[in-house]
């Protein structure tokens, strides 16, 4: 196991991407060793699950960020706040997709961003059951290490959009106009939490809708989405930075899923139906 006493040098002579990848392959290591194995879940306040995987992670990234960044802040979702007022803020999500980990589902990923004065500069989604880690700084965006990018020229009736929970958006957000959207394009499909944004961001979706999200699901993914070339926002078209929503899509598709989703929608007796085309 990695000891984060071997990290400790200063703040000045460290490459912080290669914080980042450190972090991503420490983290990773100590997730896939409860993966598939049974491990027991606990409920927090919110009703949202926790195991001791996400706490070990979040445990050994925040060691590793005091000693190699001392004068750097750290947010996580498990182990709160370091340094709040601090030039430099890592926001961690050790398990983004907590339900699928402890279902077995190998589509979870933990979320690593780099903030400088609340601006995300780096981000990183790495995937340990899938062996794949995305990169992102706003510009660039890698998987593995190759530069990846999203499909471009797409026009709404043939693209794919993803959402992670569809009774979030009827709980948070005008539903219907959700639903009536989803009848507009090829492909609908709930492959979210941050696999989604990954999909978008290597060319095998478009649109990625989440109507409710924390800081540390979202920061790690603006850098990703904008380095693959698309466009983030909040769920009203806004400013992703100061909102708890994103909605991310192709440069040509993102006004018009704005302004779908915004739309009344009138429903009479039949409702608004959403048309899924199955893959087999």
């Amino acid at each position: 196991m990695f000891s984060p006493d071997t990290a400790t040098v200063a703040d000045s002579t460290l490459s912080f991407t290669e914080t980042v990848h450190l972090l991503a392959d420490v983290s990773g290591d100590l997730i896939l060793e409860y993966f598939q194995t049974g491990v027991d879940v606990e409920h927090k306040s919110d009703n949202s699950p926790v195991t001791i995987a996400d706490r070990g992670a979040e445990e050994v990234m925040r060691q590793i960020i005091m000693r190699r960044h001392p004068s750097h802040g750290v947010l996580g979702e498990e182990c709160g706040e370091h340094l709040p007022e601090a030039e430099y803020r890592w926001v961690l999500d050790p398990i983004d997709g907590t339900k699928s980990f402890v279902s077995g589902v190998p589509l979870f990923g933990t979320l690593i961003a780099l903030c400088k004065n609340g601006d995300p500069v780096f981000g990183c989604a790495n995937f340990p059951a899938l062996g794949l880690r995305y990169f992102g700084d706003g510009n660039v965006t890698t998987v593995n290490g190759a530069v990846t990018r999203m499909r471009d020229n797409i026009v709404l009736s043939d693209a794919t959009l993803l959402v992670t929970d569809h009774v979030d958006v009827w709980r948070h957000k005008n539903g219907a106009a959700f639903d009536a959207l989803a009848s507009r394009v090829r492909l609908y499909r709930s492959w979210g939490d941050c696999y989604g944004y990954a999909l978008l961001a290597s060319g095998n979706a478009d649109i990625m809708v989440d109507p409710i999200l924390k800081s540390w699901d979202m920061l790690a993914l603006i850098p990703i989405i904008r380095g693959a070339g698309g466009i983030v926002s909040s769920y009203e078209g806004g400013d992703p930075l100061t909102a708890n929503s994103l909605v991310a899509a192709a440069p040509h598709l993102h006004a018009a899923v704005i302004a779908a989703l915004a739309k009344e929608v009138e429903q009479g007796n039949e409702g608004v139906h959403t048309r899924c085309v199955s893959v087999s």
